[in-house]
């Protein structure tokens, strides 16, 4: 294996590891150099591994990151072993290497020559002076005991080991660390803020600046596409675009927006996937009398669009579909319908030809007052064979789940829930309990009593471990079985992240884990 080899830039990053970047952006590289960084080691929280920090380390490369856990970038990279890669800053050694002689480290009892950044190195060859540090004293009370000083510069840190014995607040930092015990760091750390004290308290919240502005991007012919930060769902198939670092956002009508508006606005697809599996459309035979608790099975929801999981969300790559027209039959399909895959965006859109968008929110219809929708295309073909935007597939990328990675996570939030209760946003880090419950007050005049819309809504199942190829896991587990809450997803393969289960409201479908998150949303 190669040394891990980066130039170090404050503020900004390590090499090709930015400050901003999206979890599924530095995974794919990584996975996609196996002999450069042969170990990948993911920690988050699963009770909470949407809102807790996540934390990546590369233990055979001497270096751990910290990413947010509702956008997932990239807030916190550390150096912690000088052994296993070469940093440099302006083209110098921020470490000389392990057997290297000189005074940039300090001879340890087994002979061995400490490596690490030397304080006389970093305050006066690199960086230069700066103020007095932080020190964060050891949890034992011994005077032996061993706390950090961290030295920080706008953008990166240093943390030096300092004795409890030694510290002083009388002692100015050149003498507290250059005794023999603390003139070598154990590692630096790269953040974005004018300190390591200052950056801390606004550490996960911080509105990074875009990853095309900084200097690693500038001299590279690298294409660094435009992100969507937020999609705003405002029923009636309406979907609202925003577009990361910009005031700017576009509008995805479903049954209108043709696949030649999505290519302008949102550039090509990462793939194409042949929608292709029919084993659930039993399930679009279903009568209402199989859902007795609506007041109207057809107009509450479709059925299909329940039971149509076949989301392309398990496939890395379009090998059945580069390079094909939309318009040509597949896999026995004669309506070409198909999935463009935006795996770097986080959602996947289904391009079919128009179906019957689901109806206006009651909240917001009322709201309206007979004015026209936002976001109304004032435009319509009315051509029935075209093919449009029909469905859109939108992805949490939650660790721990069976499709974790193969989309970043796309944030949303139910635009329409907010009309009467605007300080209670209902979004991608809400859990599904909460969401249901309020979907269930939005709809409530669907259901045929009062009671009925207390009831939690029964779940189907579904099994993404099952099958040879992942694209093709949408095995139905259990139905509408006569009990109340959602199915209970049972360990069948080994793998309790592959089940979760599905839930509907009209124009919603979530993909719910079991602790309660949403994996996925798809709107119609």
């Amino acid at each position: 294996m190669s040394l891990f080899t980066a130039a170090l830039h404050p503020n900004v990053g390590l090499g090709f590891l930015v400050l901003g970047a999206s979890l599924h952006d530095i995974l794919t590289r990584l996975k996609a150099e196996p002999q450069s960084f042969p170990k990948l080691d993911l920690a988050y929280s699963q009770i909470n591994p949407v809102t807790k920090p996540i934390m990546l380390t590369l233990p055979a490369n001497g270096l751990r990151m910290r990413f947010d856990g509702p956008e997932q970038r990239l807030r916190l990279i550390e150096v912690v072993d000088f052994t296993k890669n070469r940093i440099t800053y302006q083209e110098k050694d921020i470490a000389r290497p392990a057997n290297s002689q000189g005074a940039v480290g300090s001879s340890a009892p087994t002979g061995n020559t400490a490596t690490g950044p030397a304080f006389k190195n970093v305050y006066h060859r690199l960086f230069g002076p700066t103020y007095a540090g932080e020190y964060i004293p050891p949890k034992e009370e011994k005077a032996t005991a061993v706390g950090t000083y961290v030295l920080s510069y706008p953008g990166v840190s240093f943390s030096f080991p300092l004795p409890k014995s030694a510290f002083s607040q009388e002692k100015d930092v050149v003498s507290l660390l250059s005794s023999p015990a603390s003139q070598v760091a154990s590692s630096v750390a790269v953040f974005s803020g004018k300190s390591w004290a200052h950056a801390r308290e606004t550490l996960w919240t911080e509105v990074l600046p875009s990853v095309k502005s900084t200097n690693l991007f500038s001299k590279s012919k690298e294409v660094v596409p435009d992100e969507i930060s937020l999609i705003k769902i405002h029923g009636g198939g309406r979907l609202q675009l925003f577009k990361k670092w910009t005031s700017s956002s576009i509008w995805i009508n479903l049954g209108e927006t043709t696949p030649q508006e999505l290519t302008s606005e949102l550039g090509p697809p990462d793939a194409i996937y042949r929608k292709n599996d029919q084993r659930m459309h039993i399930h679009k035979t279903r009568t209402t009398s199989h859902s007795r608790s609506r007041s109207n099975g057809g107009d509450y929801r479709r059925s299909d669009d329940l039971t149509d999981t076949d989301q392309s969300s398990a496939l890395t790559g379009s090998e059945d579909s580069d390079g094909e027209s939309i318009e040509d039959d597949s896999a026995g399909s004669i309506s070409g319908e198909c999935f463009y895959n935006y795996f770097y965006l986080g959602f996947d859109i289904l391009v079919s030809p128009p179906q019957p968008v689901s109806r206006t929110p009651p909240s917001q219809a009322a709201a309206l007052k007979g004015r026209d929708v936002p976001g109304a295309n004032p435009f319509k073909n009315s051509t029935a064979n075209r093919l449009v935007a029909t469905k859109m597939v939108l992805h949490a990328n939650v660790p721990g789940s069976y499709p974790f990675n193969r989309h970043r996570r796309c944030r949303w939030e139910i635009q329409y829930l907010a009309i009467n209760r605007p300080d209670d946003i209902v979004d991608s880090e809400t859990p599904f309990g909460e969401i249901e419950e309020r979907l269930r007050e939005e709809w409530k005049s669907t259901y045929q009593s009062a009671e009925d819309a207390k009831k939690p809504q029964r779940g189907m199942v579904l099994n993404r471990g099952w099958g040879d190829s992942p694209g093709s896991s949408c095995e139905f587990l259990g139905g509408w079985e006569e009990s109340t809450g959602g199915v209970a997803a049972k360990k069948l393969d080994g793998s309790e992240d592959s089940t979760t289960t599905l839930y509907g409201f009209p124009g919603l479908v979530f993909e719910v884990l079991k602790n309660g998150f949403v994996s996925a949303v798809t709107v119609y």
